[in-house]
C-alpha cells in the first residue's frame, strides 16, 4: 500500500486537480464509458477560470503519495454531506488512495455531525463506494454537452453520535 498523506485545498492546486480530474475520467472511466461520453464527461479543454471557482467552492481534500509528493488524487464533503468530486489517478489506482480519501470524508463527517453521505456515482466506482457501505438509491441518466452519461445516486447512512452535553 501507498504511503498518503491528506491535507486540505490550497489556492494554487486546480490546475493539477483538473489533470488528476482528466486522467481519472479517461483512464479509469473507459472501462464502463464509451469515447463519446468520456470526452463530454472531462473534455481536453476547459473553462479553466471555472474549474478553479468550483475547487474553491468545494475545497477538497488533497491525497499525496506522499508528502509533498505527487496529487494522487481528490474528494470533498459538502456540508450537506454530499460528496461532489471523488477522483485518484490513474496511476495510484487500487493503491489505498480512495480508501485514504474515504477514510477521511468519514471522519471529517462525524466532526462536522453529518448523519448521512450521498454522491453521484460513476458506473467505474459504484463497486468501490458500494464496498464502503454506500446503496444504490436510483440510477441515473444525466446529460452533458448533449451525451447521456449513466450514473447512480447512492448514499450511506452514518452513526450519530451523541455529542457530549457537559
Amino acid at each position: 500500500m501507498l504511503s498518503v498523506h491528506i491535507r486540505n485545498f490550497r489556492p494554487g492546486d486546480e490546475p493539477a486537480l483538473r489533470a488528476v480530474f482528466h486522467a481519472s475520467v479517461h483512464g479509469l472511466g473507459c472501462k464502463n464509458y464509451t469515447a463519446e461520453q468520456l470526452a463530454a464527461w472531462a473534455p481536453l479543454h476547459h473553462d479553466a477560470p471555472q474549474w478553479a471557482e468550483r475547487m474553491r467552492a468545494n475545497q477538497p481534500f488533497i491525497a499525496q503519495a506522499q508528502e509533498g509528493g505527487a496529487i494522487a488524487g481528490f474528494a470533498d464533503l459538502q456540508a450537506n454531506g454530499y460528496i461532489d468530486m471523488f477522483f485518484v489517478a490513474p496511476a495510484f489506482a487500487r493503491q489505498g488512495v480512495a480508501r485514504a480519501l474515504m477514510a477521511h470524508i468519514h471522519a471529517q463527517a462525524a466532526q462536522r455531525g453529518i448523519t448521512q453521505l450521498h454522491a453521484h456515482v460513476s458506473l467505474s466506482a459504484e463497486s468501490f463506494f458500494a464496498a464502503q457501505g454506500f446503496v444504490v438509491e436510483a440510477r441515473q441518466q444525466v446529460e452533458r454537452a448533449g451525451v447521456v452519461l449513466h450514473n447512480a445516486r447512492m448514499a450511506k447512512a452514518l452513526a450519530a453520535r451523541l455529542r457530549d452535553q457537559s
